[in-house]
């Protein structure tokens, strides 16, 4: 794959109409969700990289890089390791076959983090808003059930959408003012457009495949939701459902009133990692307490695990836990057991392991967000909300909301 630096030095010619696709999937919340259920009627898998680089003067790594497949973190490395290391047992077994992998993408990713220091600097000489700025970049590679595959470059400059490369075309797209110098530039080098392209849908997709091999059994391995649901007392009662530990990503949380779907006044937030790899996800329910005494609100949860959906019970009087059986429990079975205080004391527990560390966030980093968030990954914990771009800040309020509740 060729350097960033290259980029900057000479300039490229990029593109794809499949990009805009894939964009618009991955940077919103609602596009998440798209992406999501999209992934599950295409069967595709993928292998993404995600950068970010901070400009001096901060107490933690200015560079970070993140390697995920299927949605797993696979690949850590910043700028104070200077080291690319396994972050899975599986991903350790390429060592066998390949024994100068690790020193050889040592290598690139140490010269990849000077190619985006160098990008990043030669944009803030064109940016006359002083202070802090936060480079990132994403780079993916899909491959479909039905042999097609689609790659994805594009770049964020503080909370924005900076610049983004189109497959068909061949040409980079200029997602604000300030990124038409560096697409101007770019354009002028179709040689390196064409070896990022040559890249995302020959090299990626081989590695991917690679990788498939060696992690099946962990990738396709299902595991199970467990699930609560606990009332949080403001103005207007929240109730909130929330499932955790399970394997694959994709799942979906809806509620039902009465048996009749509900979509007003839900708010569904982005599915999020654990520390072992497992995935959690939380859908809220605003709902005026006279209409939790009149009518009967269900929380319905379906995985792949599951040969049947899940159906939590609200009652304004109690709290249900569940995901010991296989769904269609109306609340009352012996699969499900009364909590309440048990149910928040576990969810402040997983929210404490749980890392959402929003590394390719489009936005701004508030320094004292970024702080708080590195102390967790230093801890052992560098897993990343990787698919999903919001701002660090907005993130650790929810984590502490979410305690709260």
């Amino acid at each position: 794959m060729n350097s960033i630096g290259t980029i900057m030095d000479r300039s490229v010619d990029t593109g794809t109409q499949q990009l805009k696709i894939c964009k618009r999937q991955a940077w919103r919340d609602i596009s998440i969700k798209r992406l999501e259920s999209q992934l599950k009627k295409e069967k595709s898998t993928g292998y993404k990289f995600l950068y970010t680089n901070y400009t001096p003067g901060i107490n933690f790594p200015v560079f970070t890089a993140v390697g995920l497949v299927d949605g797993e973190q696979v690949i850590y490395y910043d700028s104070n390791i200077r080291k690319m290391i396994p972050k899975t047992e599986w991903i350790q077994k390429i060592s066998a076959d390949d024994p100068d992998y690790w020193n050889r993408e040592t290598e690139r990713m140490q010269n990849d983090q000077e190619d985006i220091r160098h990008l990043l600097g030669t944009i803030m000489k064109n940016d006359h808003n002083k202070g802090g700025h936060t480079l990132q970049r994403m780079y993916s590679c899909e491959l479909h059930d039905n042999s097609t595959t689609r790659g994805c470059d594009q770049f964020g400059y503080d909370g924005e959408d900076f610049i983004s490369l189109d497959l068909k075309t061949l040409t980079w797209t200029a997602d604000n003012d300030k990124a038409v110098i560096t697409k101007n530039k770019w354009d002028n080098d179709p040689g390196f457009t064409v070896g990022q392209r040559n890249y995302l849908e020959k090299e990626c997709i081989q590695w991917l495949k690679k990788f498939l091999s060696y992690g099946r059994e962990t990738l396709e391995r299902k595991v199970r939701p467990e699930v609560s649901l606990f009332l949080k007392h403001s103005s207007s009662p929240e109730v909130v459902c929330h499932a955790t530990g399970f394997f694959p990503k994709a799942v979906n949380i809806s509620w039902r009133k009465d048996g009749e779907d509900v979509h007003e006044d839900v708010e569904v937030r982005e599915t999020l990692p654990n520390q072992n790899g497992s995935f959690q996800k939380r859908s809220i329910l605003k709902v005026p307490a006279e209409e939790l005494q009149k009518h009967t609100y269900t929380c319905v949860i379906q995985h792949s695990s599951l040969e049947e959906e899940l159906v939590l019970n609200v009652n304004k009087q109690q709290i249900t836990k569940g995901g010991g059986s296989d769904g269609g429990s109306d609340g009352g079975s012996d699969g499900w057991k009364t909590v309440v205080v048990v149910v928040v004391v576990a969810v402040f527990i997983v929210v404490v392991v749980v890392v959402v560390v929003g590394v390719c966030v489009w936005k701004k980093k508030k320094l004292s967000a970024a702080e708080k968030l590195h102390e967790v990954q230093q801890n052992g914990t560098e897993l990343h909300s990787l698919t999903v771009w919001r701002d660090q800040e907005m993130e650790m309020e929810r984590r502490i909301e979410f305690k709260d509740a």
